[in-house]
Order: C-alpha cells, then sequence, then structure tokens
C-alpha cells in the first residue's frame, strides 16, 4: 500500500513538473511572438513614414501639383497624430467587439493604411485631390491607431526589467526600415514604379496581421488596470510633467540636427547629393545599433545613468557638427549622431513606459508621444530661422546646449521619483 502511495505522489509530481513546464513553453512563445510583432510593426511605420517624410511630394511633383497643395496634405495628414490621445483612451476604455483593448485595434489600424496604400495607384492626385487627401488621412489614423495601442500592448504585458530590450526592438525596426526601404523607393521610383512602392507597403501591413493575431492578450485586465478617476491624476504630479517637459526639448534637438545635417553636409562641406543618401544610411545603422543596444545598457547602467549619457553624448555629437572639419570625419561623427539618437530614444520611451498608470497606459504614452512631436514642431522653424540667422555651424552649436540645459530636469526627474511620483490610485 507504501509503495502504491510513494507511486501515486511520485506520478502527481510529475505530472505538475509537465504542467509546470508546459506553461513556462507557452509564456516563452507568447513573448516571442510579442516581440516579433513589437518589431515587425514599427518596421512598418518606418516604412510609411519614410514614404510621408521624404517621398510623398516627390511622387505629387511628378503629377506638377504646387509646394502649397502638397503642404495641405502634409498639415492635414498630420491631424491624427495629434488626435492618437484619445485613440489611446478609447483602446484604455473600449474593449473592442469583446477581442480586447488592444489586438482589434492594432489590426484595423494595419487595415486602414494598408487600404490606403493599395488604393492610392488608382488616384490621380491633381484630378483627385480631394480623395487622395481622404486616402493620406485613412492612412495616417490608420498609422496612428496601430502605433498607439502597440505601445498600451507593451506597457500592458512587458516586465519593468524588460521595457528597454522592447523599446530598443521598436527604435532598431523603425531605423532598419528607414535604411532599407528608403535605399528601395529610392531605386523604384527612379524607374517610374510608383505603384510597386505603394503596393509594397500595403503588404508590408497586411503580413503583420498574422502576428498581431497570433499574440496573446489578457482576457481580462487585472484590476490595476481597470480604468478608475484617480489615475489621471498621476498626470499632474511634478515627476511626470518634468519628463514630459524633457520629452518636449529632447525631440526638438535630435530631430532638428537630422533634419539639417543632409543639407549643411551638401551645402557647407560640398557632399554630392548622391553621397549624402550614404550618409543618411550610416545614421540609419547607427540608430539601430543604439536603439537595440539601449535596453542591455540601461539595464547595466540604470536609468538616471543612462539618460544621464544619452543626453551628453547627443550634445556632444551635435557639437561635433558644428566643428565638423571635413566630410571624412563627417562620416564617424554621423555614425555617433545616430548611435545617440537611438540611444536616447530607447532610454527615454522606457522610462515613459514606467510612468504610465497601468490603467490609463496607452493614453498616458501617446501623451507622451503627442509633446515630443510638438518639440518637433517647434524644432524645425528654430533651426531655420537660426541657419538664415547665425549659419548652420552656430545653429548646431545651440540645439547643444539647449540639449545640454536640460540637465538639471534630469536630477529633478530622479529626484522626485524616489519619493513616489505616481499618484496613489
Amino acid at each position: 500500500m507504501l509503495r502504491c502511495l510513494a507511486v501515486t505522489v511520485v506520478a502527481g509530481e510529475h505530472a505538475i513538473g509537465v504542467e509546470l513546464h508546459e506553461e513556462r513553453n507557452v509564456a516563452n512563445r507568447d513573448r516571442l511572438w510579442r516581440l516579433i510583432l513589437f518589431g515587425i510593426v514599427y518596421f512598418v511605420q518606418g516604412a510609411a513614414l519614410t514614404y510621408f517624410s521624404v517621398f510623398n511630394t516627390i511622387y505629387l511633383r511628378t503629377f506638377e501639383l504646387s509646394f502649397t497643395r502638397i503642404g495641405i496634405v502634409g498639415g492635414i495628414t498630420l491631424v491624427p497624430f495629434v488626435l492618437k490621445v484619445f485613440i489611446g483612451l478609447l483602446s484604455d476604455r473600449v474593449n473592442l467587439f469583446g477581442l480586447g483593448n488592444r489586438k482589434p485595434y492594432i489590426v484595423l489600424g494595419l487595415a486602414l493604411q494598408s487600404l490606403a496604400f493599395f488604393l492610392f495607384p488608382l488616384i490621380h492626385p491633381a484630378n483627385q485631390f480631394g480623395l487622395f487627401v481622404v486616402l493620406c488621412i485613412m492612412a495616417s489614423l490608420g498609422m496612428s491607431t496601430y502605433d498607439t495601442c502597440t505601445d498600451g500592448l507593451s506597457i500592458d504585458t512587458t516586465p519593468e526589467d524588460e521595457r528597454g530590450t522592447v523599446q530598443g526592438i521598436m527604435v532598431g525596426g523603425r531605423a532598419l526600415s528607414a535604411v532599407v526601404i528608403a535605399a528601395a523607393i529610392g531605386l523604384l521610383s527612379q524607374q517610374g514604379m510608383w505603384s510597386v512602392v505603394f503596393l509594397g507597403i500595403g503588404a508590408m501591413g497586411v503580413l503583420t496581421v498574422l502576428p498581431a493575431l497570433i499574440v496573446q492578450e489578457p482576457q481580462e485586465r487585472p484590476q490595476e488596470q481597470d480604468l478608475a478617476q484617480p489615475a489621471f491624476r498621476s498626470l499632474l504630479n511634478k515627476g511626470f510633467v518634468l519628463f514630459v517637459l524633457l520629452g518636449l526639448v529632447y525631440p526638438l534637438t535630435l530631430w532638428s540636427a537630422n533634419g539639417m545635417t543632409g543639407a549643411f553636409l551638401h551645402e557647407v562641406l560640398e557632399v554630392p547629393l548622391g553621397r549624402v543618401g550614404l550618409y543618411t544610411s550610416v545614421f540609419g545603422i547607427g540608430t539601430v545599433i543604439g536603439g537595440l543596444g539601449g535596453g542591455p545598457v540601461a539595464r547595466r547602467l540604470g536609468q538616471r545613468t543612462s539618460l544621464l549619457v544619452a543626453l551628453l553624448l547627443t550634445s556632444a555629437t551635435v557639437v561635433g557638427f558644428a566643428v565638423l572639419p571635413s566630410p571624412v570625419v563627417g562620416w564617424l561623427v554621423v555614425f555617433a549622431f545616430g548611435l545617440a539618437f537611438g540611444f536616447y530614444e530607447t532610454v527615454y520611451m522606457a522610462m515613459g513606459m514606467g510612468f504610465a498608470d497601468p490603467r490609463i497606459a496607452a493614453f498616458t504614452f501617446s501623451l507622451i508621444m503627442a509633446v515630443g512631436n510638438i518639440g518637433i514642431g517647434l524644432g524645425q522653424p528654430l533651426s531655420g530661422a537660426l541657419v538664415d540667422v547665425v549659419g548652420f555651424r552656430w545653429m548646431f552649436a545651440v540645439l547643444a546646449g539647449i540639449n545640454l540645459a536640460t540637465l538639471p530636469l534630469v536630477f529633478a526627474i530622479f529626484g522626485l521619483k524616489g519619493r513616489k511620483v505616481r499618484a496613489d490610485p
């Protein structure tokens, strides 16, 4: 009888062990698919952003549209990126069709963007200008939706010690896309194969729906993620306000310097336009490395030290442009700037995940992103005016100084962070 009892106990322990092993396998498989989804989503977004930010103007000029009308397209296309704050709040509050708070929105966003790109070749922008604008809004709305809700899903499902890795994959995926897709679109557009460009970007969105469907979203949001009015108090505490203020300034430096680099190389150092594109690829490679390496480095150094390193490295590389002596040295400075760019973006966004209250995660993160977009918008006219008044080199120096001036903010943020900056529920 004792032998039978022992056999029963051993069998039970074996069954429990097998069950735990299977649960771990499922958890690892789900984690892998989430990481794949995050990387692919941002690769697809990078492709769409590359088209809209660089090639949309070139495409529309083939139809002899005026720059005024092209400017109207660009301005209207930005509207959904302002509305993404409300998209985030909707995702936090509404379980769409009972399928989840994130996945159905991600799939819907990918579908909207893909549909718009599939329809672009059928529209003549000059003769059907209004319809073309509608398609641009559709693509932008789709992009804003899956971007915001992917951020929300990453916050919902990523442990704190993996947030740097996740943000590195996101930043790296988008940067890698910019390198690869820009080269591909450049080659195709030279041959007049715009339809292939549109269909290719549309197909990428459709293919991304598969991992979005495979990824498992928690069926029920934990109680701490339930939307409650006190959650919005976390947006008012001093630590978060200072963090958002930092997020207003650092993109102003990063994106303004990046936007002027090509013109500086061409007009001041007399680099041929064709070679400027190669410098851009080197910048993209640096951004990929900085983004992917940002997570592991941040875990080793800690958040405050990583943010300080990112701030100082960014300032140093921007100053490097101000004193750049030759195009040869420019290869090194451009690569270092890309490295700093990717690292700063990763470290800051990983911190943003920590500041986001779980009950309004997508709303909080989209708010952080929206403020960053305001910084980018303010930086572009500022950098242009500086170039006109004091020239490229002093423009870079001023931008570096603005970035360096945020150093006290970092110490203030972490001083408050250590005293529980988030509001109690």
